[in-house]
């Protein structure tokens, strides 16, 4: 509850901190891996206690912790974005962020009611069938073990929150509070099936909670620092999303506008040419054109930069000012996004296609 309260607060007051709070290797998104990543572990711990002290087949705590993990990987797309590798074609034609991850494969609202159904099904509505004596004997008969009753409002509230969707990134500040919820009850598992030896569940979940933090914080820190091993990368992602910026320019000429996309696009290349008849040009101009200069061709045909991470286009308005700012860009050596809503920023690498007016 804390940590939804908290972000709610920073969105208000802070939108454009919450904005970079929010993006990928950010503290959050590392929260959310290791979160999901220890419960993974300790759900694993209460398997082998319930087999112990009880004789009965853990499947459901073992289920539970396989699940964990698979999250937890499917967070950081298996490593893929961490260091650089490129995915397989298939993932970038066909997932949306081409990432290599399955849940980014399914449409939006598939994954969006599947969310909701394992916070309602696993964290409100589990506990509370629990408390009626005859479906609590039976799930004890079938070996499944229900979340404890007092972490039912803070689910609740997750489900809610992300139903509701109050403001732009919801679901990532839901998924990390999920990550927590399994933590905690994960923890509360381990401790029902320890038999009286092992320490309170209350110290047990600061222990972890600190090294959830810790480990969050020293990775986001190094995800920010890291860099390329190839400084010559730095000069080809110039090059590329100048090409990049000029065939928009061209595209946005030939139609006697000053760029083809419109205000409030945010989006890969490779999704814009995929989803919007007038970025179709786009695969036969000068950048696939690099090809011939030894632009690999996966990567043109992909639109993904140096570090294998995609080029995006960001065109942005302001009605009242009459502002507008039009920009291709790479994420960078780092591989994430430093970027504001305006301006090209960090270790990003890109291209201004329009800036109105001229800073």
């Amino acid at each position: 509850m804390g940590l939804l309260g908290a972000f709610a607060w920073l969105e208000a007051a802070y939108p454009n901190v919450y904005y970079r709070s929010v993006q990928e290797d950010q503290a959050l998104e590392w929260a959310s891996f290791y979160s999901f990543f220890v419960a993974g572990g300790v759900f694993a711990i209460a398997a082998s206690r319930q087999r112990r002290t009880s004789g009965a087949l853990p499947w459901f705590l073992v289920g539970l912790s396989l699940f964990c993990v698979f999250v937890a990987m499917e967070e950081i797309s298996w490593g893929q974005r961490v260091f650089g590798h490129r995915p397989p074609d298939y993932f970038l034609a066909e997932n949306f962020q081409q990432e290599l991850n399955l849940h980014n494969m399914a449409s939006a609202d598939v994954r969006m009611n599947a969310f909701r159904g394992i916070i309602l099904g696993y964290g409100v509505l589990l506990p509370l069938f629990a408390l009626i004596p005859f479906l609590r004997r039976f799930f004890d008969r079938i070996a499944l073990v229900p979340p404890p009753i007092e972490l039912t409002p803070s689910m609740f509230a997750m489900f809610w929150l992300h139903f509701w969707y109050p403001w732009k990134f919801t679901a990532e500040v839901v998924e990390c509070a999920l990550g927590f919820g399994f933590l905690f009850v994960a923890i509360a598992n381990a401790t029902r099936f320890s038999e009286g030896r092992g320490r309170s569940s209350l110290v047990r979940s600061v222990g972890l909670i600190a090294l959830v933090a810790v480990l969050t914080f020293t990775t986001a820190w190094w995800s920010q620092n890291r860099q390329s091993g190839d400084p010559a990368n730095l000069e080809l992602a110039k090059i590329e999303s100048e090409a990049l910026g000029d065939d928009l320019e061209t595209l946005g000429e030939a139609k006697g506008k000053l760029v083809i996309t419109k205000c409030g696009i945010h989006k890969r290349v490779y999704t814009l040419v995929q989803k919007k008849d007038y970025a179709r040009p786009l695969p036969d101009m000068s950048f696939v054109d690099l090809a011939e200069r030894g632009l690999p061709e996966a990567r043109a045909e992909f639109f993904l930069d140096p570090w294998n991470s995609p080029y995006w286009i960001r065109d942005r308005c302001d009605k009242k000012t009459g502002r507008r700012v039009v920009f291709v860009y790479s994420f960078g050596p780092n591989r994430m996004r430093d970027s504001s809503r305006w301006e090209i920023r960090g270790d990003d690498i890109g291209h201004y296609v329009v800036r109105e007016p001229n800073p």
